[in-house]
């Protein structure tokens, strides 16, 4: 890896280091909650059960350490770079392997850099974690432009075809001409976008969750003939997930994709607020039964909210849903990518991808159903997405046929 003087001037060193007065602000907000009512027995039907809430809260404002994730977050090298006008975070965790492949994990909504907290490690050095030093990464974990500690952005236009273009120029900087990229949710989207702008230098795309590949019709029979009964099954399946999804579960995406300013202000305002906006997601969207806490980490979980609640940056995080429903491009099918490419289907997914459907726009080299997790995959299953990774990178550079 060769960085030129230019992109090391374009870098800035960073550490966290959030003054006393601000966890002190939010202490005193935790203390003041004005709690609404509820029905009686209806569980998470509603939302957030305030019974819950209440036992997160408390345990946020009296329990949870923020100097504690502090220090860990800051055993990442840091760094801050402005690309295309925006401020880009991001951590560059250079592996003890000089041969390691460079791989640029990307977060979602409403997650951040957080997540990789425990696939960091056996990512970059396998060697001190039992595995192979042939399957090791230098990473870089940047923050989508508006998120936490990449936020908030300063003007409209931050879909996510524009981070991938940020982030291409990222790994430019960094000196890193030919690189793998990962990710879930939004970062599902940049990753696969990475990869059909940038053949020439991703290697390959690795996904735990896979744009455009569901069922978003309810399937014809004609549709249904051909396939065999498990893909049939399957595809019945998906059109199930997405038409409850569409019922129960659309409606944060709806609000961020129309009025994301409006619900700033209440999210901005109560840490509460804050805090249940998410811990919902964490709760819906995993393999969990009563509780996020089934499934992440209790203080991984609150670290995640409070880069969202520290950094102020619930509104700017949510306008990329906006800018995405207003792009020119929204509601056309995926444009097709050549790059090799694999997905890591974990069961609680919000959506059942599909293959045959995949494969029309996508180049899949590995497809692999995983037993247990969601859609949190680095927070909720670790060990079982670095062992998709490895594999994944390991059959490219061992099977030129796959690249």
């Amino acid at each position: 890896m060769t960085i030129s003087a230019e992109s090391l001037r374009a870098l800035q060193a960073f550490r966290i280091s959030v003054p006393q007065s601000e966890l002190d602000d939010l202490h005193e907000r935790l203390d003041r909650t004005r709690w609404p009512d509820e029905l009686p027995g209806v569980g998470w039907a509603y939302g957030v059960p305030r019974g819950y809430l209440r036992e997160l809260a408390d345990y946020w404002r009296h329990e949870y350490d923020w100097r504690a994730a502090e220090a860990g977050l800051n055993a990442w090298p840091q760094f801050t770079t402005t690309i295309d006008g925006a401020n880009i975070h991001f951590a560059h965790i250079r592996s003890p392997e000089p041969d390691a492949t460079p791989l640029i994990m990307t977060h979602g909504w409403p997650g951040s850099i957080v997540e990789f907290a425990r696939v960091a490690g056996p990512l970059t050095d396998p060697r001190a974690h039992g595995g192979d030093p042939a399957d090791a990464f230098h990473l870089v974990l940047p923050g989508i432009p508006g998120f936490g500690l990449s936020g908030p952005t300063t003007e409209p236009g931050w879909e996510y075809r524009r981070v991938a273009a940020a982030f291409a120029e990222l790994m430019e900087r960094l000196g890193y001409r030919r690189f793998g990229a990962q990710g879930g949710d939004w970062g599902a989207a940049i990753s696969r976008e990475l990869g059909r702008v940038r053949p020439d230098r991703v290697i390959g795309v690795h996904l735990n969750l896979l744009p455009g590949s569901a069922a978003t019709e309810e399937p014809t029979d004609d549709e249904l003939a051909p396939l065999s009964p498990a893909e049939r099954a399957r595809t019945l399946a998906s059109w199930e997930r997405n038409r409850r999804w569409a019922r129960d579960r659309q409606g944060y995406a709806d609000i961020q994709s129309t009025r994301p300013q409006t619900l700033a202000y209440g999210l901005t305002d109560s840490p509460v607020g804050q805090l249940a906006w998410i811990a919902e997601k964490f709760k819906e969207w995993t393999d969990s039964r009563d509780r996020p806490e089934d499934a992440v980490d209790r203080d991984q979980l609150l670290t995640n909210v409070m880069l969202y609640w520290l950094t102020g940056t619930a509104g700017s995080s949510a306008r990329i849903y906006y800018e995405r429903a207003h792009a020119d491009y929204w509601g056309a099918p995926p444009e097709p990518s050549a790059t090799p490419t694999a997905l890591a289907d974990f069961p609680q997914e919000n959506f059942v991808p599909l293959r045959h459907i995949a494969e029309r726009t996508n180049n899949i080299v590995q497809w692999t159903e995983h037993d247990r997790g969601g859609h949190f995959a680095a927070m909720e299953q670790p060990g079982p997405l670095v062992d998709d990774i490895r594999t994944f990178f390991r059959k490219l550079s061992r099977d030129p046929a796959a690249g």
